[in-house]
């Protein structure tokens, strides 16, 4: 099980050396992945980076730990522009971006971003089709519903190619988020409860069979918390996750009033605590 970090962004906002110094330390720990969100438009005052923006900065500061955008809204964002954002950060950061993609919930964000909030799922599932082949071919000839690439191309292309492309979704992922990851997706967020994983878990492998793939290829990630909760309890939830067989496991600091020292205090003594998972 591969355990990397949430990244604090709403924590420590404009806080950027404290964002450096926390992906930093994250590393040098050997935490293996660094998480941010994704929203473009929020409601009231509440702060928060663009992560494929960030993540150009936290690849600059960074050598070696994987980038991980969970989730950027997909069908709410210009197809091609998304591609050619994400092989940027690729190849900037030297291959280490791992692609979180979603459909979201708000439909004020889709109508400010001039999408269509109705149609974001089927659209979702020709984007994936079309990220690949701008990732992977110099020049793309590409007719679909809503994006049309003629001989066209995004070079530089990036150093993994393809962009692993991993979905997630908010709680237990409905139908057709379960056919898409059984279909399309190199791995899922599994945004759920230990105890509710293997029924999804179950619907993604009947569904990747009938798709003529392997389930194993797909990986899966859950998250839990270490701030605002015992040590007894979210060891406990660490382990029970290693049980089930998780690929990825994401530890998060969030909430609370932690400054970026507490949140570095804080991931720091988790990796003591688990030591015999690295």
């Amino acid at each position: 099980m591969r355990i990397g970090v949430s990244l604090p962004v709403r924590e420590l906002a404009d806080d950027l050396a404290g964002i450096a110094q926390f992906a930093q330390e994250a590393e040098s720990l050997g935490f293996t992945h660094l998480r941010i969100p994704d929203q473009v438009m929020r409601p009231g005052n509440d702060h928060l980076h663009e992560p494929l923006t960030l993540l150009c900065y936290i690849a600059a500061v960074t050598e070696t730990i994987e980038l991980v955008p969970s989730v950027i809204v997909l069908p709410a964002r210009q197809t091609v522009l998304v591609a050619k954002q994400a092989a940027e950060v690729d190849r900037l950061s030297g291959g280490r971006l791992r692609f979180g993609v979603g459909v979201g919930g708000n439909a004020d964000e889709y109508a400010a971003l001039g999408q269509d909030f109705h149609t974001r799922g089927k659209r979702c599932d020709e984007q994936i089709a079309l990220l690949r082949c701008l990732w992977t071919e110099e020049s793309v000839d590409f007719e679909g519903r809503w994006d049309r690439v003629a001989g066209a191309g995004i070079n530089p292309l990036p150093v993994q190619q393809p962009i692993p492309i991993w979905i997630g979704g908010s709680g237990s992922p409905s139908a057709p988020v379960v056919k898409r990851i059984a279909r399309l997706a190199d791995g899922w967020f599994a945004l759920m409860a230990p105890e509710d994983f293997r029924a999804t878990l179950s619907q993604i492998e009947a569904e990747a069979q009938a798709a003529g793939r392997e389930a194993a290829e797909i990986g899966s990630e859950s998250a839990v918390a270490i701030v605002g909760s015992d040590e007894g309890t979210w060891t406990g939830t660490v382990a029970a996750w290693n049980d089930l067989g998780v690929s990825h496991l994401c530890l998060r600091t969030l909430g609370g009033s932690l400054d970026a020292r507490g949140h570095v205090q804080a991931l720091s003594a988790a990796r003591k605590t688990l030591t015999n998972f690295f």
